[in-house]
């Protein structure tokens, strides 16, 4: 059963280097797989650099959402150093119409 999942990633050190270099082919990926992204986008601050990253995907399980990053040209290249997932049930906004209880 399709399921979403939160990735949390974290930048490494040389991530503004990577993220630059990579930017094009992470994008590419990104737009394929539209269909399996709820939402996503680079964790900022004001005016500072990227520090990291938020995905919800749409899988069938954390083995197929774990797919699903080390696929994406970002994780190969090493722009995060550690990536998190974790099941995600929305209860309550728009993705669900309102609340759901």
């Amino acid at each position: 059963m399709m399921g979403y999942w939160t990735v949390y990633s974290r930048d490494s050190e040389d991530a503004p280097m990577l993220r630059k270099e990579h930017l094009a082919a992470h994008l590419e990926y990104a737009a394929c797989i539209m269909d399996r992204i709820a939402v996503g986008g680079p964790l900022r601050e004001g005016d500072a650099p990227d520090f990291g990253s938020l995905i919800v995907l749409k899988a069938e399980s954390e083995a197929e959402a774990r797919e699903i990053l080390e696929a994406d040209p970002y994780y190969q290249a090493g722009v995060w150093e550690r990536s998190e997932i974790l099941p995600f049930r929305p209860v309550i906004g728009e993705w669900v119409g309102g609340k759901i209880w």
